[in-house]
């Protein structure tokens, strides 16, 4: 908005309370938009009357405390430096809308946050449910109706803008780039993240005003909301970018029973956030960024090149599947993993070693040692570096769950009691 009057704030209140429901508190600075505290006379102002009336508890900071409101605040500053800083500026307060917009949906629906265990945002946020009751509104605000026009991006084309060299709206780009050490590859300000373990490889954007599809080797990684304004995709194109194609993928939604898939961040506890829900896949993919593709029964995680790092039984339901956030069509069938599967384990002071449930004897002689074991088609491996210690038949039906030894512990020592004499040589 041009200004941030009460009655803007207030319309803006109540789009937010009819989008997401009603809440039970609402956190506020001292502006004069929220309350009359600190104003002549004092008394009540739109914004508290619109809490009074619906329920709901309106505090307000301490003066002169931004701490109070300390997310708010850091929320800013990100904004600033991934978006704002970098930004031409802006032709009208409906473009910036619309670039804010899009900044808010990558940030809720497609950034992990380090706060949540590398979840996303919008995996911990439920609407509040209804209770019937209708939202009461002033009457100067019940038949008013804030601006939900649809943002425009540009103005149409013109012979003048042609001639000019300008692109229209629907003009989209292709490009070619390397992905840095990082793993973070950033373009006209816009980042994407496609992990360190593809460093050095070249990725093909294909950019539109509205997504953007990161292609490797001929398969789609991921896709994005676009923040590219039709200014950034003029420049890029001049910047060695080529008229686009068609888009790799079509924009209607996955037929029903279809296999789809999904990026997501395996936090720090080795879940993975899924249709609102969290499952366990393991500690040894805690931070890696996978490709989640639900093929019926089946739940398969991919990595780089589409290779197979696990699949699970599919736990979610057809209503969960139908559920979740940026799922589209199936990409080819993942590569299976043509290596057994290896995990480490830490041999036990009686000489045995604990996999999938079964219990392998490898030999007191190798107590407190760290072995690797190598899962055939019906035999566990038990190595000591390059050495075959042991080959067992497996006898267990359950699968894997733990990959990772645990941490080797110092020889333990005796302690002599004072009173015990002194050992002799």
């Amino acid at each position: 908005m041009p200004k941030a009057t009460g009655r803007a704030v207030c319309l803006a209140l109540a789009a937010a309370l009819r989008e997401y429901g009603m809440p039970d508190e609402l956190l506020t600075d001292n502006g004069k938009q929220f309350t009359a505290r600190f104003n002549q006379g004092g008394g009540e102002v739109m914004f508290d009357r619109i809490c009074r009336e619906n329920g709901i508890t309106h505090r307000l900071t301490k003066p002169r405390s931004p701490t109070t409101t300390g997310k708010v605040e850091r929320f800013h500053l990100s904004l600033r430096r991934e978006l704002l800083d970098d930004h031409p500026p802006f032709p009208s307060v409906t473009d910036a809308q619309a670039a804010i917009d899009t900044f808010r949906h990558e940030y809720n629906t497609n950034r992990p946050h380090q706060a949540l265990n590398m979840a996303f945002p919008a995996d911990r946020f439920q609407p509040a449910g209804g209770d019937g009751i209708a939202l009461r509104l002033p009457p100067s605000l019940a038949t008013a109706t804030p601006d939900t026009a649809p943002p425009v991006l540009a103005p149409p084309a013109t012979p003048e803008a042609l001639a000019a060299g300008r692109m229209p709206v629907n003009t989209a780009v292709e490009l070619t780039r390397t992905i840095p050490a990082s793993g973070n590859l950033a373009v006209s300000g816009q980042q994407f993240w496609l992990g360190p373990a593809l460093a050095g490889r070249e990725v093909v954007l294909w950019a539109d005003t509205n997504v953007v599809h990161l292609i490797l080797g001929g398969v789609r990684l991921k896709t994005v909301p676009s923040r590219f304004s039709v200014t950034q995709l003029h420049q890029l194109l001049a910047d060695g970018g080529r008229p686009a194609g068609p888009p790799p993928i079509s924009a209607a939604p996955p037929k029903p029973g279809a296999a789809i898939e999904v990026e997501r961040t395996i936090n720090a506890a080795g879940l993975l956030a899924l249709a609102g829900r969290q499952f366990s896949v393991g500690f040894h993919l805690a931070g890696q960024r996978v490709t989640v593709r639900v093929d019926r029964g089946v739940l398969h995680l991919l990595g780089p090149d589409r290779v197979v790092l696990r699949s699970l039984p599919n736990p979610l339901t057809h209503a969960e599947i139908s559920r979740i956030r940026d799922a589209r069509p199936g990409g080819p069938a993942p590569t299976p993993i043509t290596e057994p599967l290896k995990v480490d384990r830490r041999v036990s002071s009686r000489g045995s070693i604990s996999i999938a449930g079964q219990k392998i004897q490898v030999g007191i002689g190798h107590a407190g040692r760290t072995v690797a074991v190598e899962q055939a088609d019906t035999t566990f491996r038990v190595y000591d570096a390059d050495q075959l210690l042991v080959e067992v038949i497996r006898t267990t039906p359950k699968q894997i769950a733990r990959f990772k030894a645990r941490k080797p512990e110092p020889p333990r020592q005796r302690h002599r009691h004072a009173t015990e004499p002194p050992l002799q040589p």
